[in-house]
């Protein structure tokens, strides 16, 4: 029987929609779903909402098993065939407050604070002692299973699985599969849509739409950089980072104006704060979502567990498309976070990269891309070098290279001096308390 763990499943509205995914996928109904999770509130909420589903959703039989705490979870991994990763070490309360709160008092305003720049450091210092205690069970529980990741910061949790544990890794993030749909119909080129071909390489967050063209062919760039540069001059919207990206860097890049906002030192300045106004940034934007998101569970949780009538429709994650590629070795094309053996010839082979990959019963096998216009690969370097170091933070424990990371942020350097960014690193690491544990001058 195919088993599927499931860790962090607390975090439900995500562990329903991938699961929910296998549930509607022939293959994989019949599985063993084992979910487990630290807080026994939400490892139960997730429980009653998935057996529901389960109950609901044509022709699945999936057996579901918890595992509540580190004492269970050896034995949620025992014999697994997939392990997706969801976990958010800290949650929202308390890291995430103190991620954006404490360089606020700075000068340092943050979007999301969840893949680059002060927030995402910190966030992947924290789980990265994690992801190594789940390594090592599942190297003695199950070493042979796929490790797919959906945790931020992607580039730099999978890059770490990558390079430093013996579990086979792919990072995964729906930006990719989005990307060109949200372009055209944004730019009124729907009529684009079918039999479109593209393709998209770079960095997780940062992957580049390298060519896109309809299905007779043709080039729609020309088109496309027209109307993103007549949009960003005649209205306010929220794709305007990245349609300035494509007037300036002569292309589009995978994940939102939010998120990217916050990647370079272009858009976010204390001393310019009419760019906030005229991009349209929205400062501290993931706090809001994570109180909309946390109030809106409870209304939905409460509406699922009065009647149960919980339905599912396979959504367009790739989670369950690659386990069903690989149990049935029917091949398929997806984007993937992998490391950089060489495949984006221009960027480090340290580097975690997001490319095309072809699926099939071997696992992932990445495609080679070549070289990136240099622009892009520059703008790419600016984020490796703060995940490369973060990384090297996670391993040698030493917080002066936590320092050297947050240094070579760029959005942090174009704001803090070299000082202020010791002392903001300082006061996180304090106020983080026992997630901060592992970490030593």
């Amino acid at each position: 029987m195919i088993k599927i763990t499931f860790m962090g499943a607390g975090s439900t509205v995500f562990a329903r929609n991938v699961l929910g995914d296998c549930m509607c996928t022939q293959e994989l109904r019949d599985s063993e779903i084992a979910l487990y999770d630290i807080d026994p509130k939400r490892l139960q909420e997730s429980e009653i909402i998935l057996r529901a589903l389960n109950k609901n959703t044509n022709g699945s039989r999936a057996v579901i098993k918890t595992y509540l705490g580190i004492g269970q979870r050896k034995e949620a991994l025992r014999d697994a065939s997939f392990v997706v990763n969801a976990i958010q070490v800290g949650l929202y309360d308390p890291c995430t407050i103190i991620d954006f709160e404490i360089p606020k008092k700075y000068g340092l305003r943050q979007t999301i604070a969840d893949t680059l720049g002060i927030g995402g450091i910190m966030r992947g210092l924290r789980t990265i002692p994690v992801l190594e205690e789940f390594a090592a069970d599942m190297e003695e529980m199950c070493p042979k299973a796929m490790f797919i990741n959906y945790t931020n910061p992607m580039a730099i949790l999978s890059g770490y699985m990558q390079r430093y544990t013996n579990i086979k890794t792919v990072g995964l993030c729906h930006s990719v599969q989005t990307c060109s749909e949200v372009l055209l119909k944004s730019l009124g080129m729907e009529d684009k849509l079918e039999g479109r071909r593209e393709l998209i390489a770079g960095i997780n967050h940062m992957a580049w739409l390298l060519e896109i063209s309809d299905k007779e062919g043709n080039d729609l760039y020309p088109e496309i950089k027209k109307r993103a540069a007549k949009m960003n001059a005649e209205e306010k919207h929220n794709d305007m980072v990245r349609f300035e990206y494509i007037k300036h860097l002569g292309y589009y890049c995978t994940e939102s104006s939010e998120h990217n906002s916050e990647y370079n030192p272009f858009f976010i300045k204390a001393n310019q704060p009419e760019l906030i106004d005229k991009f349209n940034i929205p400062l501290d934007e993931y706090p809001r979502r994570c109180i909309s998101q946390m109030n809106g569970w409870e209304k939905e949780k409460n509406d699922i567990l009065q009647d149960g009538k919980i339905t599912h429709v396979r959504s367009n994650e790739y989670a369950s498309y690659i386990m069903e590629a690989i149990v049935k070795n029917q091949p398929i094309k997806i984007g993937g976070n992998v490391l950089n053996t060489g495949l984006i010839s221009n960027l480090p082979a340290d580097a975690c990269v997001e490319v095309p990959c072809m699926v099939d019963a071997n696992g992932i096998n990445p495609c080679y891309v070549g070289k990136l216009p240099v622009q892009l690969a520059a703008m790419n370097m600016t984020n490796i070098n703060v995940q490369l170091m973060t990384i090297e933070a996670a391993k040698s424990r030493k917080i002066e290279d936590i320092y050297r990371a947050a240094m070579l942020d760029p959005h942090t350097a174009a704001e803090l001096s070299i000082d202020q960014i010791v002392a903001m690193c300082d006061d996180l690491i304090e106020a983080h308390g026992e997630y901060m544990k592992y970490y030593h001058k």
